[in-house]
């Protein structure tokens, strides 16, 4: 029930250690809103409550919620999301505190044994949804008709009820549960203490996971060669730990899933995103399909511009020549993404303030800290917080205000409650990728020159390309995998294969592949967490960039619809929530109004050439 803290965690391109001296002084979390530390008495309240609240729910409501009034049933909703809450609460102090410091074994050890408790508790709730599902679609009916407070839970119910075709006994189910922490939590956890442990040696030097991968998007290309090579040589050496992952946690769910009798190994994905397979099948295509106009135009254009026939892969983030290196002091990012958000709304920017006044970001890279950067919502009656690794980089001013959007939209959702809050993934991503897009446009209309448009359009173009054509890449990489599992064990060679087989159709034939690059599927922290999880970073893209054009085409009101659709979280469908802009996710022209936006910014690009 409670995994670790789902986070929007984006895949960041640069990251490193160091340089925080130039940068004025980075923000770090506060954490006392959540419980002062381990030893606060709040916490061992907020425990003890728990393990008594999880028995005494189950003693009232287990084999009586077909026999509930609407009030009663209610009353046990309520009680239902109060658990949620309390024990979200606690696995958000304890899964910060880690992410702060994953190499800190006392840490570790806390939010582990903060698992293993609330798992235990909780395992005499499984029943709940198991015994809901088997209440007669009529007899549900009448329940809401009755009660408006108690109908206002219909979207949980709904997404509650999708599963019940794929449930399992209620013994089966609370197995599952107890058995969790040593399932994919425990390979989850190896793995991220392992990426957090690794070294990587850079001419003569030692460094962590982070400062290695910013080599990739340094000015001198030696040194973007070096942090390559470095990345694969490490990867190569741990291949066998990673690979034992993948096929771990790829089994388990072909396991699970058969059990379950899901159709395809993405269903459970779709289904927790309350999105039609064929809508995200509907922008895989697309996608698919834009690659020669979009990634394959415009890195054919990067080529030229770095005076190079082909492309290495330790190329495709490097600056452009005359790309200025000037790094972006905290208060400039800061003052930056607040003018571009009160721009749009002056309420835009009241929202997001406290994150920089209240502790609510963690900017600085650390030793040990978690790699790139997310938004975790915490529980409704406390509040977000935002975790970067912040260098200064033009990027990072856009990270910012990308995380800082995530963070808006769940202060806005947090008027749902608990249990209504959570946003699907599918749209987990539109107040970040709007907010990032307000930034961008606030920079690039105060660009001195074109010299400065042209870099500041070819890192807008190269971040859309990593957002939707490298995720969808990634999603393919994981349908092939868990496709290929199902078949038998995979050694490290053909999880090699399998991510070349994609690399090399998304990115087009400008790029060559360096000896090793076949390895980099081991890093990636997504397809570990949340198998399929990265459709949403195309499909929040694609969405907003529709969006996006119906507030530049002048939409009255739009404002005002914006935040609506925003304060709606988890409640709405996506249907409901885009209707009153005119859009319409089912629909697969959608798709490609979302990337001729991309389509257009490279034109200008082009344009600025002749």
């Amino acid at each position: 029930m409670y995994p670790l803290p789902a986070t929007q965690n984006r895949l960041l391109r640069d990251a490193a250690d160091g340089g925080a001296a130039d940068l004025g002084d980075l923000p770090d979390w506060d954490l006392s809103d959540l419980y002062a530390g381990e030893e606060a008495p709040e916490l061992a309240r907020d425990m003890a409550w728990l393990e008594t609240e999880c028995a005494d729910f189950a003693a009232t409501y287990q084999g009586k919620l077909a026999g509930l009034s609407a009030g009663e049933m209610l009353d046990c909703v309520l009680r239902y999301e109060k658990i949620d809450l309390i024990g979200g609460r606690i696995m958000s102090f304890a899964g910060l505190r880690y992410y702060q410091k994953t190499t800190d074994a006392d840490r570790a050890k806390f939010m582990s044994d903060c698992q293993d408790k609330i798992t235990a508790f909780t395992t005499p709730l499984v029943f709940f949804s198991l015994e809901f599902n088997r209440i007669e679609d009529e007899a549900l009916a009448v329940l809401l008709a009755e009660n408006a407070d108690l109908a206002r839970y219909k979207p949980v119910f709904d997404r509650m009820r999708a599963m019940k075709p794929y449930q399992l006994s209620d013994e089966l189910e609370q197995f599952l549960h107890d058995q969790s922490t040593v399932g994919a939590t425990a390979w989850n956890k190896l793995f991220d203490e392992t990426i957090a442990g690794l070294s990587f040696e850079v001419e003569g030097e030692s460094l962590g996971i982070e400062a290695t991968l910013n080599l990739l998007s340094d000015q001198d290309r030696s040194k973007r060669e070096s942090g390559a090579r470095a990345l694969a040589a490490t990867f190569q050496s741990r291949l066998p730990l990673f690979a034992r992952v993948h096929n771990t946690l790829a089994k388990e769910k072909e396991i699970e899933d058969r059990w379950r009798n899901l159709p395809t190994p993405q269903a459970g994905r779709h289904l927790a995103n309350h999105v039609e397979p064929e809508v995200v099948e509907a922008l895989r295509d697309a996608v698919v399909g834009a690659y020669p106009r979009l990634s394959h135009r415009y890195y054919a254009l990067k080529a030229k511009w770095l005076g190079l026939d082909q492309l290495e892969v330790w190329d495709r983030n490097a600056p452009l020549p005359m790309e200025d290196d000037r790094l972006v002091p905290w208060e400039e990012a800061r003052a930056t993404v607040s003018e571009a958000y009160a721009a749009f709304d002056p309420r835009l920017a009241e929202l997001a303030e406290p994150f920089f006044t209240q502790g609510w970001i963690d900017a600085g890279v650390k030793e040990g800290k978690a790699p790139g950067a997310f938004a975790h919502p915490t529980v409704v009656d406390v509040h977000p917080y935002v975790m970067l690794n912040y260098l200064g980089k033009p990027r990072d001013v856009t990270t910012l205000a990308h995380e800082l959007g995530h963070g808006v939209h769940q202060r806005l959702a947090a008027g749902q409650g608990e249990l209504l809050s959570s946003t699907p993934l599918t749209l987990a991503e539109t107040a970040s990728v709007f907010g990032e897009m307000l930034t961008f446009k606030k920079m690039l209309a105060e660009a001195q020159d074109d010299a400065a448009r042209k870099v500041m359009l070819a890192g807008k173009v190269e971040d859309m390309i990593n957002t939707v054509i490298r995720q969808i890449a990634f999603y393919d990489f994981e349908c092939k995998l868990h496709a290929a599992r199902r078949e038998g064990e995979l050694t490290p060679d053909d999880l090699n294969a399998l991510w070349m087989s994609v690399q090399a159709e998304s990115l087009g034939p400008v790029f060559s592949f360096m000896e090793g690059y076949e390895t980099f599927w081991a890093y990636i922290p997504h397809f570990v967490h949340s198998p399929f999880y990265v459709y949403a970073y195309a499909f929040g893209d694609g969405l907003v960039n529709a969006l996006y054009a119906v507030y530049e085409e002048g939409d009255p009101g739009f404002q005002e619809k914006y935040f609506e659709m925003l304060k709606a979280g988890g409640s709405k469908h996506h249907k409901e929530l885009l209707a009153p802009f005119g859009l319409d996710a089912s629909d697969p022209r959608f798709w490609d109004k979302g990337l001729s936006m991309i389509e257009g910014f490279i034109d200008q690009l082009e344009a600025l050439e002749a």
